[in-house]
């Protein structure tokens, strides 16, 4: 069915075996960001937010996102990650918080998803923080960065 790797022949949804594949070292890098009023990221930089410290909650739900992918996206395997990093960085000039998640894992399937699920989760949380005095804040530009390592090598984008 078109080359889609979680259908088979009949077109019914299964999880991919990974059984025969080699244990590689695999990495995975995601990008996204959150856009605000820039009186909503003088407050987030100031620490101004009752709920706390917005990027340093932001980062530790990033990660813990990263190590419950298994659990939120159908058909994906549930993988012994080696290291999850997210940082988060205020950026003044587009009124945003960019976000960039790092996932490595030592396996026989990639990391791509933790990678992508830690920033999907890191930017619903500032969203969530400081949704109180910024409701036109905008989740976007989410994508996979870099992937490294398995059969198809090396991807990297922009």
């Amino acid at each position: 069915m078109s080359g889609l790797t979680h259908f088979d022949a009949a077109g019914n949804a299964v999880m991919v075996d990974v059984g025969g594949k080699a244990h590689t070292e695999r990495l995975a890098v995601a990008r996204g960001r959150v856009t605000m009023a820039p009186e909503t990221l003088r407050t987030i930089e100031a620490h101004g937010f009752k709920k706390g410290d917005v990027l340093a909650v932001a980062q530790l739900a990033g990660i813990m996102g990263a190590k419950k992918t298994s659990e939120l996206i159908p058909l994906c395997h549930p993988l012994a990650l080696t290291s999850v990093k997210v940082e988060l960085r205020p950026d003044p000039a587009a009124s945003a918080v960019e976000i960039e998640a790092t996932a490595k894992v030592a396996g026989q399937t990639g990391v791509e998803m933790e990678a992508l699920t830690a920033v999907a989760v890191a930017a619903l949380t500032v969203y969530d923080m400081c949704k109180a005095v910024d409701r036109g804040m905008r989740i976007g530009d989410i994508r996979l960065v870099r992937k490294e390592g398995g059969k198809s090598g090396t991807f990297e984008q922009g």
